[in-house]
């Protein structure tokens, strides 16, 4: 590690920058693969631990991270770009001091534009977009942990240089909200009072962003992150054009790098004004696709597969990588997810029925189609390899709900380990779990189907039958059943119209026609067919 920092203050654009100078150094590839990892704390023996405390085991898979070939070129182009973009904001120059100065003009001017570019930008950006739960978001959050976000500098100028911010995008793409959100962020990390200056509603948006500009060259910022980019869609009017104009901006004027992290949804938008940006930074877009079912995808299944908290260790076979691939469609978090509901599964399995704890091919199918329909929309369009629909299913975040869930309802279901100097049966203390389980499933369900518009009693019965056929799912599976069922019920329930027309007839049941043959209304109803209400009133001779 020595050498490389060696090797890192020998070059000459990067020896005189003190901004560049207090980074870590450059790491090599293997480097890189060892800091960037986060295995899961695994011990053999955890596996003779009881059901629930081996259950609270494979949640530790949650932040279980293997980097891949993709995170460490991610990694490089990093380290590259945070690099260049430091070149042409040298403290010691007096470049820097031009470039101090022409932010004070734009926000004097209160524009964006103004001041000039007397000194030119070595800033770069890049976008890096993909699939939802391929590790997008996960991977760079691993990178920026090798850089420290802040960095105290006493001389030659007293500042505190923030290395690295990251925002997410704001959900309404709002360039305001997202100014608000930098003066914020800023004054967490350094504790000023950056967003009662500038952060208030009273101010413009060009009037924000200029200082925002201003606040980001000041504390020299080194990467703006923007994450969840595919939220700026939503915006109102030519919002999103006015945001990507402005990070467009602070890459080609200002001289800060810009990172966008988006899902598939967000390629129309960055295929049109951000590219301008992408062509002068030389850096280009990182597209991630989800993995392929090759040597990489079979790495990253063996050394995930290592860490089983069962009874048995189930063997790798050429069925179960069939299935796991099948199943997650070569996207990660999903694997993980899946990985981690099957081992429960089988715990619960060897608890309730005394059967060994292996999981195998007809597991995996089983626990996927029960706990991952949420997703089953996107992962079938992977399947089919339908762009557009997988754009439209961008997001599996509502997994990680079904995820918790799942383990929720599996650790109130589980016995512990029983108190000692009493007897307390496995199958006794389950039953009195799972009965529980059901009234908080119920307690749960009622009041939502009943805000929904359903009576309490018809809401009880769609409950229970529900209950009835699928015995041990959660809440949100039920959700889904009973609304399946109210779809398909709803033809043959017309609600109103029915109760309507009843009344109709009942109040001209109650009202029957006069006896009187003179009477308008007898000679109107006794009229023959094709004859009109007039002819009939004018042969009586109640017209003239």
């Amino acid at each position: 590690m020595t050498t490389t920092a060696d090797e890192d203050l020998t070059l000459p654009e990067y020896r005189d920058n003190p901004f560049i100078a207090k980074l870590p150094p450059p790491m090599s590839t293997h480097d890189a693969l060892l800091a960037m990892a986060a295995p899961p704390i695994f011990n053999a023996a955890e596996r003779d631990y009881p059901a629930h405390l081996r259950a609270h085991c494979i949640s530790r898979l949650k932040g279980y991270f293997e980097p891949l070939e993709t995170h460490l070129s991610l990694e490089a182009k990093f380290g590259l770009l945070i690099r260049q973009g430091y070149l042409c904001r040298n403290p010691t120059t007096a470049d820097y001091t031009r470039r101090v100065r022409e932010g004070a003009t734009r926000v004097f001017e209160k524009d964006l534009m103004a001041g000039g570019r007397s000194v030119r930008s070595t800033a770069s950006s890049f976008a890096l977009i993909g699939c939802s739960g391929i590790g997008k978001s996960y991977g760079m959050a691993r990178i920026l942990e090798l850089y420290p976000q802040k960095i105290h500098h006493a001389e030659p100028r007293s500042l505190d240089q923030v290395v690295w911010l990251k925002l997410d995008s704001p959900h309404k793409g709002s360039p305001k909200q997202l100014c608000i959100s930098f003066f914020r962020s800023m004054d967490d990390l350094l504790g000023t009072r950056y967003s009662a200056q500038f952060g208030s509603s009273r101010r413009s948006v060009d009037e924000m962003m200029v200082h925002m500009a201003h606040v980001a060259n000041l504390h020299a910022l080194g990467v703006l992150i923007v994450d969840e980019i595919q939220h700026i869609r939503e915006a109102s009017g030519t919002g999103a054009e006015a945001l990507l104009n402005f990070l467009v901006t602070l890459v080609n004027t200002i001289g800060i790098p810009v990172i966008l992290i988006g899902t598939m949804g967000a390629l129309p938008l960055l295929q049109g004004d951000f590219r301008q940006a992408r062509r002068a930074s030389g850096l280009g877009s990182l597209v991630w696709e989800r993995m392929e079912n090759e040597p990489t995808w079979n790495y990253f299944v063996e050394r995930m597969w290592g860490y089983q908290w069962t009874r048995e260790i189930s063997p790798l076979t050429d069925e179960v990588r069939q299935v796991l691939y099948e199943e997650s469609q070569g996207i990660v978090d999903v694997l993980i997810n899946l990985f981690m509901m099957a081992q429960l599964r089988a715990i619960q399995l060897g608890v309730l029925n005394r059967r060994p704890e292996r999981i195998d091919a007809g597991l995996l199918r089983q626990v996927a189609s029960e706990h991952m329909r949420l997703i089953a929309p996107m992962i079938n369009a992977l399947k089919r390899g339908d762009r557009e629909a997988i754009a439209q299913y961008d997001d599996i975040r509502p997994m990680q709900d079904q995820v918790l869930q799942v383990f929720s309802d599996a650790l109130s279901c589980m016995p512990g380990q029983p108190v000692l100097g009493t007897r307390s049966p496995v199958a006794s203390a389950t039953t009195e779990k799972a009965a529980s389980a059901n009234r908080d499933v119920r307690g749960i369900l009622l009041p939502v189907l009943e805000q929904l518009g359903l009576a309490g009693d018809i809401a009880e019965i769609l409950v229970a039958e529900a209950e009835a056929e699928h015995p041990g799912l959660s809440a949100l599976d039920l959700v889904g059943i009973i609304t399946a069922k109210l779809r398909d019920r709803a033809p043959a329930n017309p609600s109103k119209k029915p109760r309507k027309s009843t009344t109709s007839a009942t109040k001209t049941a109650k009202t029957p026609l006069p006896v009187d043959a003179q009477d308008l209304r007898t000679i109107i109803s006794a009229k023959k067919e094709g004859v009109s209400a007039y002819d009939a009133l004018l042969a009586a001779g109640a017209v003239k």
